[in-house]
């Protein structure tokens, strides 16, 4: 690391529970350290006719690049309000997919990269490559996989058992309490 760079904590954003828990978790570990918060949300245009690039239409590369920047911004607000993160932070729209700019991002010897673990349904492995999977693979950097809240976990349970019609005991939601 050159004189006058700070460690950084580079955590990947995309909005969902995960990536929520990521931003805090990646705040704690700069404040641990004393490492610059780099939050980095990528961004494709969507696939279709208007993306290809021999489309008469030129797609509207200024919209979708500012509906990223929207998102992590919205990010940001939602993990840590008008107070922020209480470390020097940074936000970074890239145009990648989310794996490759997050590796390509954390570049720098003693950089932290944290990520949110995502969701594991065999269909979702199927459909969408794991981001985790990506960065643990080819980041050289150590790479922080900050697991789904057990929170989160809890309530997408109660939304499967609701749209099943099961039964459901709302004294399994407050642990038997009054």
């Amino acid at each position: 690391m050159g004189e006058g760079e700070r460690r950084r904590v580079v955590v990947g954003v995309s909005g969902s529970p995960g990536s929520l828990a990521a931003l805090h978790r990646g705040a704690f570990e700069a404040r641990r350290t004393g490492a610059v918060l780099l939050a980095v949300g990528a961004w494709e245009p969507p696939r279709g006719a208007l993306a290809h690039p021999s489309s008469m239409l030129a797609p509207p590369m200024t919209e979708f690049r500012q509906m990223a920047d929207d998102r992590l911004l919205t990010a940001l607000d939602t993990a840590f309000g008008a107070d922020g993160p209480g470390v020097p932070c940074r936000g970074l729209v890239v145009w990648d997919r989310p794996g490759r700019a997050l590796v390509r991002t954390a570049d720098r010897i003693g950089d932290l990269l944290v990520i949110g673990g995502g969701r594991r349904g065999r269909m979702r492995r199927a459909l969408f490559p794991s981001v985790a999977r990506y960065c643990l693979a080819h980041a050289a950097c150590p790479v922080l996989a900050v697991p789904r809240s057990p929170l989160h976990r809890e309530l997408a349970s109660v939304r499967r058992r609701v749209s099943l019609r099961l039964p459901l005991d709302a004294s399994e939601l407050t642990d038997g309490r009054s």
